[in-house]
């Protein structure tokens, strides 16, 4: 995982800003997109999938934006004037987002950075997890429905139409879903 390449989008119009963050995340490490308005990011954002989105606060409508892409798997840094962190923070922490204050130096921002890659590669092995469970529970409701049909076709019980989709897999060494789908085909037309 240390020869990853990070996927950055920075959405600020300040150059200052996105000068810092450039010289501080720099390739092969970090892949760094600049958007100059929100407009832009969320262009950019419904394209593509980042692994960490550093937006700037912005009179407030870095705060709108933080939060209304804060479902997706990217791990977001809001980036907020040190008069307003304390209020800003706890009000955008309930959608996962990372508040840094503003301005910002390099090691405070450094850090911040490890903490976004660690919570990345946590999302990643949930989402992971996550696939597996839904793909998981996707193939019993199959097989549920294809025992279902055998119940109801061939007046079997429901013990006996799972051990026929087992017994059709094993003999045709196929996989129970297949059996299941091929069930489904059959007897739904």
């Amino acid at each position: 995982m240390a020869e990853d390449i990070h996927s950055v989008l920075v959405v600020t119009k300040d150059s200052k800003i996105s000068s810092q963050i450039s010289a501080m995340l720099i390739p092969p490490i970090f892949e760094l997109n600049i958007a100059g308005d929100f407009n832009e990011a969320r262009r950019r954002f419904s394209e593509r999938v980042y692994n960490i989105v550093i937006v700037d606060y912005a009179d407030g409508a870095g705060v709108d934006f933080a939060t209304d892409i804060s479902s997706s798997t990217s791990t977001i840094l809001l980036l907020v004037p040190a008069a307003y962190f304390d209020q800003i923070s706890y009000k955008v922490e309930i959608f996962g987002v990372l508040s840094i204050s503003s301005p910002f130096d390099q090691f405070y921002f450094y850090n911040m950075i490890k903490i976004a890659i660690a919570v990345q590669y946590k999302v990643q092995i949930l989402s992971s997890q996550t696939m597996k469970l839904k793909n998981k529970m996707e193939e019993i409701r199959i097989i549920n429905r294809a025992k279902l049909l055998i119940m109801q076709n061939l007046s079997l019980s429901e013990e006996q139409a799972h051990h026929h989709i087992e017994k059709e897999a094993m003999n045709s060494c196929r996989k129970k879903i297949d059996v299941a789908q091929e069930i489904i085909k059959t007897y739904e037309k």
